[in-house]
């Protein structure tokens, strides 16, 4: 391998964020503390979505203690819309696309900062694509979120059988930005037009998945602390993303398969 590819690079992590005051300054320190003791060099980039609250004062806030890039959109995008649109920032700031990753978490804790270490040194090891491993429901799931996981999988049988980690609609995960730049070069001047939550997160995989020479999952412990805030899952429109993603969803082999 070159040089360029095997050293470590810039990690930027992503963060969609809507009115998260209660989370987002814990979530910036947890990040500050886990990537000082990993030892890498990273940079946070944060969508502010139109928040209403203290979300955006906080963040102003936190430039002085983390290496912090807040963006704020010209309209309301929706989680996949502002975590398609970090991916693409990061893909552009990038100066050494096969070393440097983007990783995406969401912002009320209910992905575990710790957890980027894992999905990192996946990365470091030779995958492009990463994924937290899930061999059953994800922790802290409700009711209704693990029904519409349990119906979502079987409109999605014949394409998840294919799927090449075993949590597709997980948006905690890891890409190197080379993956980013290829898979957005297919995109229109549009985007993609994923669909929200769970949806978007598995057309991201699927359309990352051909430009990959690996992909890989990694074990992730579920957060100790978990959602400072009520859930804000829609169960009928993430079943009517899942179900407008049984059409547009079909995944190919990675490069290296």
């Amino acid at each position: 391998m070159s040089r360029e590819f095997t050293e470590s690079g810039l990690v930027y992590i992503c963060i969609p964020a809507r009115n998260e005051e209660n989370t987002i300054g814990v979530l910036l320190w947890k990040i500050r503390q886990v990537m000082a003791e990993f030892g890498r060099d990273y940079e946070i980039l944060v969508l502010d979505d139109g928040s209403s609250d203290d979300t955006r004062s906080l963040l102003s806030s936190y430039r002085r203690v983390v290496p912090l890039v807040t963006l704020y959109g010209k309209q309301r995008m929706g989680y996949s819309g502002a975590t398609e649109e970090l991916l693409r920032q990061a893909a552009r700031r990038a100066e050494y696309p096969k070393r440097d990753v983007a990783v995406t978490l969401q912002a009320d804790f209910s992905d575990d900062p710790a957890g980027i270490v894992p999905l990192m040194k996946t990365i470091e090891g030779g995958a492009d694509v990463v994924s937290v491993a899930c061999a059953g429901d994800p922790p802290g799931l409700t009711r209704s979120a693990r029904m519409i996981r349990w119906v979502g999988r079987r409109l999605l049988r014949t394409a998840l059988r294919s799927a090449p980690v075993s949590d597709p609609f997980g948006g905690f995960r890891a890409y190197r930005v080379v993956v980013l730049r290829k898979m957005f070069a297919e995109a229109s001047e549009k985007g993609f037009g994923l669909g929200e939550g769970w949806a978007g997160n598995l057309e991201l995989l699927e359309r990352a998945v051909p430009h990959a020479r690996a992909v890989a999952e990694a074990v992730v412990e579920a957060p100790r602390n978990r959602r400072v805030r009520r859930s804000r899952f829609k169960p009928w429109r993430t079943l009517r993303g899942l179900g407008r993603a049984r059409g547009r969803v079909t995944f190919a082999a990675a490069q290296g398969s």
